[in-house]
């Protein structure tokens, strides 16, 4: 199932290009911040068009990633979404 947000609902409420915030939490093993930056990044034209920053919880154990993405379209909302989806120790993706 597809759970990334329409194309319709994105441009809808969001101006293109523009700056698109998402936030990723998951466990802190196996370098999960990295490998989000790294997943987003790679849906760049430069890394210059990320803005972050992280907060581990109390204990330790999950690791919230907040990131402002400067994207052009909302296919790349998509696609950014769709890449983190993927990763492994990923908790909650909005």
């Amino acid at each position: 199932m597809d759970t990334r947000p329409s194309l319709d609902l994105l441009e809808s409420t969001h101006f293109f290009p523009g700056v698109y915030r998402i936030k990723a939490i998951g466990l802190t093993d196996e370098n999960f911040e990295a490998r989000v930056l790294e997943a987003v990044v790679l849906q760049l034209a430069s890394a210059s068009e990320l803005d972050y920053t992280s907060r581990t919880t109390p204990g330790g154990r999950h690791v919230a990633v907040t990131m402002d993405v400067t994207v052009q379209n909302a296919q790349q909302v998509r696609e950014i979404y769709a890449s983190l989806g993927e990763l492994k120790g990923l908790t909650l993706l909005f």
